[in-house]
């Protein structure tokens, strides 16, 4: 399932590469970066900016070659009448949320996953990831309107 998902973001990492020089696509595997499960920053910035852009807002570099547009994760708050929606971020991270078409087997890998087999299976490393990740989409919200 984890190289399922690795080659769910291998090929958004090079459709976007393949609109941004308009040519034919053509599929090249490559490992993903590793990442410090401490850094929630560092994570987004490698695995999600790409589609959810680097503010959060759904306008990452890969976007527009997306079926569904991403998510704008900064308004997940203001969404939320004011309150950040932790856990059900944290199990969308993971994979553990169902009906939602963009994750998963559909556009975006299951990070959890993936998270897993970058952490060789250590499920507190799993579980450290996707709180820090969790805990920096927090940080992107903005203020509503």
């Amino acid at each position: 399932m984890a190289s399922r998902s690795l080659s769910l973001l291998l090929i958004v990492f090079v459709a976007f590469a393949c609109v941004a020089a308009n040519a034919q696509p053509v599929v090249k595997k490559t490992d993903v970066t590793p990442t410090s499960p401490a850094s929630g920053k560092e994570m987004f910035t490698t695995y999600c900016a790409v589609c959810h852009g680097n503010a959060g807002k759904g306008d990452g570099p890969a976007a527009p070659a997306m079926k569904k547009n991403p998510a704008n994760l900064s308004e997940l708050s203001a969404r939320n009448s004011g309150k950040f929606p932790e856990m059900h971020v944290y199990n969308t991270i993971k994979g553990d949320v169902a009906g939602i078409s963009a994750h998963g087997s559909r556009d975006m890998p299951i990070w959890g996953n993936l998270f897993s087999s970058l952490s060789r299976g250590n499920a507190g490393e799993v579980q450290m990831r996707v709180a820090n990740l969790t805990k920096y989409v927090e940080s992107l919200q903005v203020a509503a309107r």
